[in-house]
C-alpha cells in the first residue's frame, strides 16, 4: 500500500509540475503522439516518454524482479488486439485514463469526469464477467 501511495503522489506531482511549467496536461496518449509526430519541434514529449522508461527501470532495479508470466502465441494475439482497441478508444475518447482521470478530473472537467466514470464502469463489468467465467 505504501508503494501505491508513493507512486500516486509522484504521478500527481509530475502532472502538476508539467501543467505549471509548460501549461500542458499529462495525458500519455497526447504526449506519445507528440513524441512520435513532432519530436523535432518539441523535445519535451520525447524526454517525458524516455522518463517513463527510466522510471520503470529504476523501480525494477530498486524493488527487484517480479514473477514472470508465460504467454502463449494466442495470448500475444489477444494482447495485440487489446492494445489496438485501447489505442482506438483513446483517440475516440479524446484522451486516455491518465489525461482524463488524473488531470481532467483535477480541473473538474465534465467530459473527463464522464469519461473516467465510463472507464471505471466498463472495468468493473469486465472484471466481474471474467471472474464469473
Amino acid at each position: 500500500m505504501l508503494m501505491a501511495i508513493i507512486g500516486g503522489s509522484l504521478i500527481g506531482m509530475a502532472a502538476v509540475w508539467l501543467f505549471l511549467s509548460l501549461g500542458r496536461v499529462a495525458g500519455i496518449s497526447g504526449i506519445a503522439a507528440n513524441a512520435l509526430l513532432r519530436s523535432k519541434q518539441n523535445l519535451w514529449p520525447l524526454m517525458f516518454i524516455l522518463g517513463l522508461g527510466v522510471g520503470g527501470w529504476l523501480a525494477y532495479s530498486l524493488t527487484g524482479p517480479r514473477p514472470s508470466v508465460e504467454l502463449s502465441a494466442e495470448h500475444n494475439v489477444w494482447l495485440l488486439v487489446g492494445g489496438l482497441l485501447v489505442g482506438f478508444g483513446t483517440r475516440m475518447g479524446s484522451g486516455c485514463t491518465s489525461g482524463h482521470g488524473v488531470c481532467g478530473m483535477a480541473r473538474l472537467s465534465k467530459r473527463s469526469i464522464a469519461a473516467t466514470l465510463c472507464f471505471l464502469a466498463v472495468g468493473m463489468l469486465t472484471a466481474t464477467l471474467l471472474a464469473l467465467a
